[in-house]
């Protein structure tokens, strides 16, 4: 901003080579003033999500329950949502989680490539009881498995089954069938 004053304030000369660099002032404080937006905004919130990435507001949701506590959960039931889960996202509302459906009953184990939040997972066995929770870190390819086989699992801001204090051998209700 400096410069971009000093040019317009600079008083004017006849010269040709003045009157050039007043100009290449001008535009080198156009565009830093033009990228200032951006600048203050995390890594994380300047990224878009890639073409053919399905959009927060298209999975279905389910209205689940955790004690007390009702979760606005997107559903991944299929291996392309699997697949994706929570990739790109920036954010989550306060009860907000994504509940990965599988069709066995198994050791599924999450990773957070392109995760861009921190996360918890709980693993869920197909009565509603969790079995494991974990803490996972954002970009990070460590496995999260569960010891125990299961048919669901539930993702939530890091912290939150803590801080609700929902711990292994608790329920959650309203979970959809398995296929």
């Amino acid at each position: 901003m400096k410069l971009l004053l000093r040019a317009l304030v600079s008083p004017f000369r006849s010269t040709a080579s003045a009157r050039r660099s007043r100009i290449a002032a001008l535009v080198r404080a156009c565009v830093i003033a033009s990228m200032l937006p951006f600048a203050a905004l995390p890594l994380a919130q300047a990224q878009t999500m890639p073409p053919g990435a399905k959009q927060p507001s298209d999975f279905p949701r389910a209205k689940l329950t955790a004690g007390m506590y009702v979760i606005d959960a997107a559903v991944a039931a299929s291996d392309a949502d699997r697949e994706q889960g929570l990739m790109y996202r920036t954010k989550l509302a306060p009860n907000e989680g994504m509940l990965f459906v599988f069709n066995e009953n198994a050791v599924h184990c999450f990773w957070m490539k392109n995760t861009l939040i921190p996360l918890s997972i709980a693993f869920i066995r197909a009565d509603g009881t969790i079995t494991d929770i974990d803490e996972m870190q954002a970009e990070t390819e460590n496995n999260h498995c569960p010891r125990n086989n299961g048919v669901y699992a539930l993702e939530m801001s890091k912290g939150w089954f803590a801080a609700k204090g929902i711990k292994p051998g608790m329920q959650i209700k309203g979970l959809p069938r398995a296929q």
